[in-house]
């Protein structure tokens, strides 16, 4: 083929033209914003979190649930509010291991065709419409991230926050996979992923895989709590005019 058959083989190309439409942009820009801002309000006193994520299909009854109740009330002692996406099933359950030892906790909940209604162990939620909304407010208030078993939605959650430390879009803070056996298949393929040199070997350090709770709490104890210098926060006894 010839340089000008090249070129009028180009030149015959039609590009598509969508839909377009700036006030529906700036409709979207202002919904956007607006749900941000109520949801920053709402949330604005409920301190530093710990984010679980986690199926909602597993039900009261099962191992998953029992570790992530008992998890999520040890990493409550330590002064963490509990923040899930607000739902059933292991999102629940770390609300309520929360909420039995003394916590606080809070839900993001997102908006589906088939409504997730906030579970009962929650004193403050959020609904959000866009899924990118209710990941901006996870990793806001959030200095870990705690990864159960789960579907899409929690390894969708899990590989964006790694991506962001990576890339150093947002600070480090521990991100924690619980239960190797039901992760197998994900270790082995980031094991994959660093053999062919996709990943280096300090990527393949921005997680913690464990089975065992104590060592969790203390590498959240070393790498949120040293490491961003939180403190307790003490209410101040208001004083009783007679």
């Amino acid at each position: 083929m010839t340089e000008q058959e090249t070129q009028s083989d180009k030149s015959e190309i039609k590009f598509l033209e969508g839909p377009q439409s700036r006030f529906a942009e700036l409709k979207f820009i202002i919904i956007i914003l607006w749900e941000l801002i109520k949801s920053f309000r709402k949330l604005y006193y409920i301190g530093p979190c710990i984010t679980f994520f986690g199926s909602s299909r597993f039900k009261e009854d099962h191992v998953y649930y029992e570790f992530t109740k008992k998890a999520a009330g040890e990493f409550a002692k330590l002064g963490f509010t509990i923040m899930t996406g607000g739902g059933p099933g292991l999102m629940e359950a770390a609300n309520r291991g929360a909420k039995e030892v003394g916590g606080k906790t809070v839900g993001c909940n997102i908006k589906l065709p088939v409504d997730q209604m906030p579970n009962s162990y929650l004193d403050k939620w959020v609904e959000a419409k866009h899924f990118f909304i209710r990941k901006i407010l996870l990793v806001k208030y959030s200095f870990a991230f705690v990864v159960m078993p789960g579907g899409f939605g929690t390894l969708d959650e899990y590989f964006e926050a790694l991506t962001l430390i990576q890339t150093g879009k947002i600070k480090n803070f521990p991100i924690i996979i619980f239960n190797t056996q039901y992760h197998k298949a994900l270790i082995e393929h980031i094991n994959l992923m660093k053999s062919e040199g996709t990943i280096n070997d300090a990527d393949s350090k921005l997680f913690m895989i464990t089975d065992d709770i104590e060592q969790a709490r203390l590498f959240i104890i070393e790498h949120s709590i040293k490491n961003y210098g939180l403190k307790p926060k003490f209410h101040r006894t208001p004083i009783q005019l007679i």
